[in-house]
């Protein structure tokens, strides 16, 4: 094969990659996507020219471009972040490649490559540069009547699924060029049953599941602010607070249990010691004062001093040149007539909200021109707020990209999910509905009804099987009214989490282990080179 035949095959694999994605790809592409990869992968090993890293890095930089480009609406640092993306992603590639050629350099050998891709996903969602929006298993967002069995796996077995698929069809492809009728019938046999069983199960599933749960009236605000200028804007701090309070006015009822607004419609800021004199929550307590049986959910700005012996905190904040520190939290609040609740965000959006800690002479800056400054401070762990009967989640935005954190919420009780998120920042782009996707498999994941609020859309409901039982329009105030199942049945993915990623963490260790002694034992067995005299 010529170099630019595997080139070219590099950048079919990176198109189809990009052709699967939501929302307006084609999930079933995403079953062959890989396989040119595999294939140019499969002829290097055999001995042909070409470098797998960098063939694979093309791959993975044009995924990653065309799909996520939207990024750079919201900050520069977005080509930093393909980049770096691309290159994780072609050394998981060519780590494969390498263990391969050490422990099984044959088809059978391409299977090695499931464990590294998956524990590289599972990698994404703990460390500091944290980007699970490509786990190829969220390609499935837009055929949700696939993967209805992701309540038992979450989107890993959407992965997992994929890269089967795509290894049987590039050993089919190596088979068809060898003539070995064997491994064709075998390969070919399996990658249709492995296909079509799946789908089948979950279309019966999908039509004889019911929502579970007890009825529960829910609104859902979209306020419609422009993150850019008006929302923060002081002089309409008020107005805007006062405009949620008018949209919910118009459909509540004396059934009407929860209105859920967006991410940071409180911009006010927030001390959590002191919040007596916070014009919005006197306004939004007026709105309860007439409504007790109901309870708002809005995201906002909330501050805390820092407790004295943490000033080295790297997200603590020093004011001005005095010796008193503070934290800065993207929260979500519950607001009763008895109290306020609230809880911070865990999952912080890397450039944006969160710098690491070994870039800290960023600390007090941001990537996203000025409008945030320096690392937020997060809670340690997901918990949840009450009303009345009921116990709620509430991902603020980058967290319902995380399947497992957000299947904590509903392991400690949470009987609705509610996603509270300004996808603003982006403009009218794939960003936005690409994440309104997402809230989809977090509903069958742990089979709980989820209201989504977006401050300039797309927000929504969805039902148990992730089904999107309403939605609004971008960039269009409105307001929408949906009664949701509240339920209390924990799922198998529920209880369990992401026991696929940490059995492919622990797999991935112990080839990486085994590869190493392999390689320092070869070296060792290699004879030394006699010097002439």
């Amino acid at each position: 094969m010529k170099k630019y035949h595997k080139l070219l095959l590099a950048v079919t694999s990176g198109l189809l990659l990009w052709a699967a994605w939501p929302v307006r790809g084609l999930a079933a592409l995403s079953f062959i996507a890989l396989a040119p990869l595999l294939y140019v992968e499969e002829r290097i090993s055999k001995g042909e020219k070409g470098n797998v890293f960098w063939l694979s890095f093309v791959t993975f930089l044009l995924w990653n471009v065309l799909t996520t480009w939207w990024v750079w609406n919201a900050t520069p640092a977005a080509t930093l972040a393909w980049i770096l993306n691309a290159l994780f992603m072609a050394i998981v590639f060519w780590a494969f490649h390498f263990t391969k050629m050490k422990l099984h350099n044959d088809r059978w050998g391409n299977f090695l490559l499931i464990p590294y891709w998956m524990a590289f996903e599972f990698l994404h969602y703990y460390w500091s540069a944290k980007w699970p929006w490509l786990s190829l298993g969220n390609v499935f967002s837009t055929a949700t009547t696939w993967v209805q069995w992701y309540s038992v796996t979450g989107v890993a077995g959407g992965t997992l699924w994929i890269l089967l698929v795509n290894i049987l069809i590039s050993n089919l492809a190596s088979a068809e060029r060898e003539k070995d009728k064997k491994a064709i019938r075998w390969n070919a046999l399996t990658a249709i049953a492995l296909l079509a069983l799946p789908i089948v199960g979950s279309k019966i599933a999908y039509n004889r599941y019911e929502d579970q749960g007890v009825d529960t009236e829910v609104i859902v605000i979209q306020q419609n602010c422009d993150p850019w200028n008006e929302q923060f804007d002081k002089q309409y701090y008020d107005a805007t607070i006062q405009r949620n309070v008018d949209l919910a006015e118009r459909l509540v009822t004396p059934d009407t249990r929860f209105v859920v607004s967006s991410e940071s419609a409180i911009q006010e800021g927030i001390w959590l010691h002191d919040m007596h004199d916070v014009r919005a929550l006197q306004i939004l307590g007026g709105f309860e004062e007439r409504h007790p049986q109901t309870c708002i959910v809005i995201g906002g700005t909330t501050y805390e001093w820092v407790p004295k012996g943490m000033e080295d905190d790297f997200p603590a904040r020093q004011i001005g040149n005095s010796n008193k520190y503070y934290y800065a939290h993207n929260s979500a609040l519950l607001i009763d007539t008895v109290n306020v609740q609230h809880r911070n965000k865990s999952k912080l959006t890397p450039a944006v909200e969160a710098i690491p800690e070994w870039m800290g002479f960023l600390k007090n800056f941001s990537i996203t021109m000025g409008i945030a400054r320096g690392t937020l401070k997060t809670d340690a762990t997901s918990h949840n707020m009450s009303f009345g009967n009921h116990v709620v989640g509430v991902p603020i935005c980058y967290e319902s990209a995380f399947g497992g954190y957000v299947s904590e919420f509903a392991r400690k009780g949470a009987d609705l999910l509610f996603v509270i998120t300004n996808d603003g920042w982006w403009g009218d782009t794939p960003g936005y509905r690409q994440h309104f996707e997402f809230s989809k498999l977090r509903a069958i994941e742990n089979r709980r009804c989820v209201a989504r609020s977006a401050n300039t859309g797309k927000s929504g409901f969805f039902n148990q099987r992730g089904d999107v039982l309403q939605s609004t329009e971008y960039w269009k105030e409105d307001v929408i009214k949906a009664t949701l199942k509240a339920n209390t049945e924990k799922t198998f993915y529920t209880r369990h989490g992401d026991y696929l990623y940490r059995i492919a963490m622990w797999m991935t260790f112990g080839l990486l282990l085994v590869t190493l002694v392999l390689t320092v034992a070869g070296s060792l067995k290699r004879p030394r080179k006699r010097t002439s005299r």
